[in-house]
């Protein structure tokens, strides 16, 4: 009888555990621009020359291993108990800084699988795309060259797609972007971000009409903000005060930018939104599997990546400005999101 009561009571207990490790289920992504993730040697294809030890910049070791800790320590900072799911990176030289960067001490028990392919920009800096192979079966992936009919000469980051299978068993889609720079002007290079839009979503109709419903991420440095038109009017990416439909997608950073007036970049004192995190409708609100809300975008903004500056704004702390060393992390906050079932 006493056994029989102590399995009844022991029954009793599990069933909430069970049912309160299923609620707290989540999937973390984290885009992050890293500021010219560099190693110390010197590509000969690539104008890499600038973070080498002989240049002004004085690029070394010592300087390389401290980002790569400062990166770990980044990434991790956001959930104690669990790495991040799924990371998407631009300004990274090449499949090395990679491995050494998932070999760092705040990630190494992630056990990150690496997804990148060498890329035709000018200066050698790519995206990439980190995951956890335990959280992502079935893994493919391509590379969406961006071209530029008006300047064939130009190249520039392609957008990395992959798509894997989530542990519910659905597919889920990742699009890792970097469009090109403002450097020039804004309205002199809004073309070639424009472009990179079109490409981005002559993609994803291309998918719209080959899978039912797909569940998709898109994320990156677009070097646009949530209402310019690229991504308004190209891509398409709304906000929440418009009804939200099948096939829809929603920037989660628009509400933080164009309300709120924050951003993961400042320039000359001003924020810009320049990093973004774009979900499709399925990703919202849903039952019974991974969904965020609309307010659920956020700026990484942790103490020890903070600086300080003349007009007392908590900026971002760089690595570098021009030749001088900083010895902060990045020029860019990242941004994240959890979904939660």
């Amino acid at each position: 009888m006493k056994k029989n009561l102590l399995f009844i009571i022991l029954s009793f207990i599990s069933i909430p555990l069970f049912s309160q490790k299923a609620l707290k289920s989540t999937f973390t992504i984290i885009s992050y621009n890293v500021e010219n993730l560099f190693d110390t040697i010197d590509n000969p294809d690539f104008i890499d020359e600038e973070f080498t030890p002989g240049s002004d910049k004085k690029w070394n070791s010592e300087k390389y291993y401290k980002k790569l800790d400062d990166l770990g320590a980044v990434l991790s900072s956001q959930n104690k108990k669990e790495l991040p799911e799924i990371i998407g990176l631009m300004e990274v030289e090449n499949r090395a800084v990679l491995e050494d960067l998932v070999a760092t001490k705040s990630l190494k028990d992630g056990n990150y699988a690496i997804i990148h392919e060498e890329g035709k920009d000018a200066r050698g800096i790519d995206v990439a795309l980190l995951y956890r192979k335990d959280e992502l079966s079935s893994v493919k992936f391509e590379s969406i060259p961006i071209l530029f009919p008006f300047d064939s000469s130009t190249t520039t980051r392609d957008i990395l797609h992959v798509w894997g299978k989530t542990e519910d068993g659905q597919n889920m889609h990742f699009f890792v972007n970097h469009w090109s720079s403002r450097i020039g002007g804004n309205k002199e290079t809004e073309p070639k971000r424009m472009y990179a839009a079109v490409s981005l979503r002559r993609q994803l109709d291309l998918l719209y009409s080959k899978e039912n419903d797909p569940r998709i991420v898109i994320m990156g440095d677009f070097n646009d903000e949530p209402t310019n038109r690229s991504l308004m009017s190209i891509l398409m990416a709304g906000n929440k005060y418009k009804n939200i439909e099948t096939g829809d997608l929603y920037n989660l950073f628009y509400d933080k930018h164009n309300v709120l007036n924050e951003g993961s970049y400042n320039y000359r004192n001003n924020w810009n939104m320049l990093d973004q995190i774009i979900v499709s409708y399925n990703l919202i609100n849903q039952k019974d599997r991974y969904s965020c809300n609309y307010d659920s975008g956020k700026i990484i903004k942790e103490d020890f990546m903070i600086f300080i500056n003349e007009q007392g704004q908590e900026v971002p702390n760089r690595t570098y400005g021009g030749p001088n060393y900083y010895g902060g992390i990045s020029d860019h906050f990242p941004v994240t999101v959890v979904f939660e079932k």
